[in-house]
């Protein structure tokens, strides 16, 4: 890759920032396509969030951000507009500036996990969802299950001031019922569903125990780093249906090409992304995920 001074710089912006795999996504399709763009990681500590996406986004060779953990909702507080998913979230995942040179925030994250369980055939309309977590990844997710038909969101986290606020925005936005829990017990539930940081370190205890989930069940966990995770690594040792985040960043990445400017890269990676399961996909995984059957 070739990076000169015309070239169109995005940035990635996490806290930490080494469980990142976004950047080797567009990375790997500017080079595909001879775009003149490049992702850089960077790590930004919360508190200088807003003074570097100001900064940043000034200049007229960046073209956006991507943001990832911790950074999600108090990006949603620092844009001049979002869209309305990341309204309700509460939480935006990308930021461009427009012509006015206001910041545009935007929420991918839902929507990539609603498109990737369409892909991995799990089943969720009409379905009881336990979600760990209640930041910024996991307010996406339950939006989108929220508009999706789920019949019930169940909400853990050890901040349960945090579950009880989503809660209470999912039933008032979107109609659902939404509950906070007291415990991660997963029983009773059709899908559970970790977006936590739980499994970013390989000492952490599991999000939830395993051997109390539904045999009927599927469980996804979203992390990008250590995958397979413990608890999907424990999931499929009882045979269940246990599918890992990467596809969720697959297809949120022709949303962000269009976000970003880019509608014929958006539209080839909608056409053939099999390189990039490849890419991301943990050989492990392979063999038993749906995914790799998956067209």
């Amino acid at each position: 890759m070739r990076i000169t001074g015309r070239t169109r710089v995005f940035y990635c912006i996490a806290d930490p920032i080494d469980q990142v795999r976004a950047p080797e996504v567009f990375n790997e399709v500017f080079a595909r396509h001879n775009a003149d763009a490049v992702m850089v990681p960077m790590r930004v500590p919360a508190a200088h969030l807003e003074a570097t996406l100001r900064t940043l986004l000034a200049s007229p060779t960046v073209g956006g951000v991507s943001l990832s953990i911790p950074h999600k909702a108090a990006a949603a507080a620092i844009v001049d507009s979002r869209s309305p998913a990341a309204t309700v979230a509460n939480a935006v995942n990308a930021v461009r500036r427009n012509s006015e040179g206001a910041l545009e925030g935007e929420l991918f994250d839902g929507e990539g996990f609603r498109r990737s369980l369409d892909r991995a055939a799990i089943a969720y309309v009409g379905r009881r969802v336990l979600l760990i977590g209640a930041g910024g990844a996991a307010s996406a997710l339950a939006t989108a299950l929220a508009a999706s038909g789920v019949a019930e969101i169940a909400l853990y986290d050890p901040d349960q001031s945090r579950a009880e606020q989503l809660a209470r925005v999912l039933r008032e936005a979107c109609g659902i019922r939404a509950v906070c829990l007291a415990n991660n017990d997963p029983r009773g539930f059709d899908l559970v569903v970790n977006a936590s940081p739980l499994g970013l370190k390989q000492s952490d205890s599991l999000p939830v125990d395993v051997t109390a989930i539904e045999p009927h069940a599927a469980v996804c966990d979203i992390l990008m780093k250590n995958q397979p995770t413990p608890l999907l690594r424990a999931a499929r040792a009882r045979g269940l249906v246990a599918e890992p985040g990467f596809d969720m960043l697959i297809q949120q990445t022709p949303l962000y090409l269009e976000f970003f400017g880019y509608p014929e890269l958006a539209a080839s990676v909608r056409s053939d992304d099999a390189y990039l399961r490849d890419m991301l996909q943990p050989a492990d995984m392979m063999s038993r995920g749906n995914l790799a059957t998956c067209p």
